[in-house]
């Protein structure tokens, strides 16, 4: 049994098998469950519900409506998990130097099977920030529950923003 901030479940020889659990924390520091996903038979058990979120969804082939979906795109383990890769990002020296900081928007298209497939920048703030947001969102591995419309999985672009923001100077105090 592992258990950590973020998750609970069983492990066998270095997999996750059984139905695990995936915690996020309201603003009040409260820990809820998320997400708990199957890993044995890779399957979504429940989700927490969240606000409403429309999407470009392609319903016919080529043919892209932005539309509220009945089940939104979900990152197995939730947006913790998720965070683990966001956060990789690596700030570009000329960003640093030029002292550019705010938020890159990257979209992609995921399928029905739950594959990310065509990055690119939506909004970016140059510096090399648009670069580096879309090479950490094309290393997020393909843990991906498709949305759905009813029953059907459906294709829809997603909006993953990622904050690049320069950490405070450090005023020294002389002696």
């Amino acid at each position: 049994m592992v258990t950590t901030e973020w998750e609970s479940g069983m492990m066998d020889k270095k997999n996750k098998v059984g139905v695990w659990e995936y915690f996020g924390y309201t603003p009040s520091k409260r820990q809820v469950t998320v997400q708990k996903y199957d890993h044995t038979n890779n399957k979504l058990v429940y989700y927490r519900p969240i606000p409403e979120s429309h999407y470009n969804v392609e319903l016919q082939s080529g043919k892209w409506t932005r539309r509220l979906v009945d089940q939104p795109p979900l990152f197995i383990g939730g947006d913790a998990a998720l965070a683990n890769y966001t956060t990789r990002l690596n700030y570009p020296k000329a960003a640093q130097a030029g002292n550019i900081q705010g938020r890159v928007t990257i979209v992609f298209t995921l399928d029905t099977l739950g594959r990310a497939s065509n990055h690119k920048v939506l909004s970016g703030i140059g510096g090399g920030c648009d670069e580096e947001a879309l090479r950490v969102a094309r290393e997020i591995p393909d843990q991906w529950i498709p949305a759905r419309i009813g029953s059907k999985a459906v294709r829809i672009e997603y909006e993953l923003p990622m904050t690049f923001r320069l950490a405070q100077p450090v005023t020294q105090i002389g002696y």
